[in-house]
């Protein structure tokens, strides 16, 4: 049989040439600034200040980014994030796929109970002074730990992973392991984390980003700088304007200039947005599935 085709009314029409035109202009002023910071991070700074960079590189040059990598606490900052999304990330997916888990089981006593007391801890929050004097008592004010074990459990991520279980994961699989001989952690780490590739793509997505852009936790927290994420060394340059010229071993040269400041932060804020970037498109497959799963059935 030929298959039939509905031909779009004029009404229709109308809707889609309304429709695209603002769907591009949503576009346009998402996808300007990006361009835009990029551009003038390539940019003479000079000709970013006059306005005559408003769109691509004028006077291309890489000095900007020399001396972002010539800048030490900038290196350091950024080899301290590095180590708080992947350190921090372990702990976090670590500590919500059992939390998920044992609350998906049905057989689990109380489990009502210890839901509404992790949903109870949304609606109140302890305040920032008792906070910094627990995190100060238990010996973690001033240590890497600080930015880790206090943002160890999300809840939210505990509420759609415990979701993405009780839909994906049939309790006939669980009775079939336990015939078998299976216990429970057997059972988690030989069934449901094959099968959970979606959700721990969420929780990684969700807490890496989380821990690539805290800064007002360091900020609290930490007042070594050898310790400081690079946010937190960002912060300091966009908001301060604290360039300390003793630090800049190769570019002599450009610290002379007038607009060295304003040609950093355009860099650092490109070199900052990198990662993220580069890591969305592999989990992004995963990303979508997951979360759908996880906040809209069960």
């Amino acid at each position: 049989m030929a298959a039939t085709t509905i031909k779009p009314t004029r009404s229709d029409r109308i809707f889609d040439v309304w429709n695209y035109a603002l769907l591009t202009i949503f576009f346009i002023i998402v996808l300007y600034p990006l361009v835009y910071v990029a551009s003038a991070s390539f940019s003479n700074p000079d000709a970013v200040i006059s306005g005559q960079m408003w769109l691509l590189p004028v006077q291309p040059t890489l000095d900007g980014y020399r001396a972002v990598f010539s800048y030490e606490s900038i290196v350091q900052g950024y080899l301290n994030s590095v180590f708080y999304v992947v350190a921090g990330t372990v702990v976090n997916v670590f500590m919500t796929i059992l939390a998920g888990y044992a609350l998906s089981r049905r057989d689990l006593y109380g489990r009502n109970m210890f839901m509404f007391l992790f949903v109870f801890t949304t609606l109140f929050s302890g305040g920032l002074i008792p906070t910094y004097l627990v995190v100060d008592d238990v010996g973690l004010l001033n240590t890497r730990w600080a930015l880790i074990v206090p943002t160890a459990l999300a809840v939210y991520n505990v509420i759609i992973t415990r979701t993405f279980f009780q839909v994906t994961i049939p309790h006939e699989l669980l009775e079939a392991a336990q015939i078998d001989g299976s216990d429970d952690f057997t059972f988690l780490r030989r069934v449901v984390l094959p099968l959970s590739g979606p959700i721990i793509a969420v929780n990684v997505l969700f807490y890496a980003i989380g821990h690539w852009n805290q800064f007002f936790s360091a900020l609290i927290y930490l007042t070594n700088e050898s310790l400081f994420p690079l946010q937190l060394v960002l912060r300091e340059i966009l908001v301060q304007n604290s360039v300390d010229p003793s630090q800049m071993s190769d570019a002599t040269e450009l610290l002379r200039r007038q607009h060295l400041r304003d040609l950093l932060k355009y860099s650092l804020i490109v070199v900052a947005s990198l990662p993220p970037l580069m890591l969305y498109p592999f989990v992004q497959k995963y990303f979508v599935k997951g979360l759908i799963v996880g906040s809209l059935k069960g």
